[in-house]
């Protein structure tokens, strides 16, 4: 079956993507599909899929480490309080990716969610899950969507709100990085 899952370092069955090196079998196995709560860590997956979008998520996974040291940790409250001399000194980081327009969309993103209810965007982002009963299980890569009706419909009301640099596409990687959704391959041994 093409693009079905394929025996892991141990054996085990996975997403063919999740064996393509340490990093991704870690977090294939570790972190991705599962489900992540509060708005810190979930500014910390928006920030991140906006970065990645035109690239490789290895790209972003091996420079996470230099991410969240760049970003205070992706804390909204201090993220929100960054000056232009924090954004000259993000624009000269080599340990994240230096582009402009995604860095200054992720300080605006802060500034507007620093203004929400503690909550809110958690809220607002697992709102758009779908009924997990309604979702076909994937069986090999081509089933997975790149694109659904609720990712259209989160990028939708996120923008709504004033968040920069979310389309459906990048709003879907969301979904599946933080277990809003389940894309693991049901041969998969980290499907939930």
């Amino acid at each position: 079956m093409t693009g079905g899952t394929v025996p892991g370092p141990d054996g085990e069955p996975r997403c063919p993507w999740g064996v393509s090196t340490e990093d991704y079998l870690r977090y294939h196995d570790e972190e991705w599909g599962r489900p992540v709560h509060g708005d810190d860590a979930l500014f910390e997956r928006l920030c991140l899929e906006a970065f990645q979008s035109g690239l490789s998520w290895l790209t972003i996974l091996r420079r996470r480490e230099g991410f969240r040291r760049a970003f205070a940790g992706f804390r909204i409250a201090a993220v929100a309080e960054f000056t232009d001399a924090d954004r000259s000194r993000l624009l000269a980081d080599t340990g994240i990716i230096r582009n402009r327009a995604k860095i200054d969309a992720s300080l605006d993103n802060a500034r507007v969610l620093a203004g929400w209810a503690p909550g809110e965007l958690d809220a607002l982002i697992w709102s758009h899950a779908p009924d997990p009963a309604t979702r076909p299980v994937p069986r090999t890569l081509a089933d997975v969507p790149a694109v659904t009706p609720e990712s259209a419909s989160l990028a939708k009301a996120l923008k709504k709100q004033g968040i920069r640099f979310v389309g459906p596409t990048t709003a879907y990687a969301l979904m599946q990085a933080c277990g809003l959704v389940d894309d693991h391959l049901a041969d998969c041994v980290a499907r939930g």
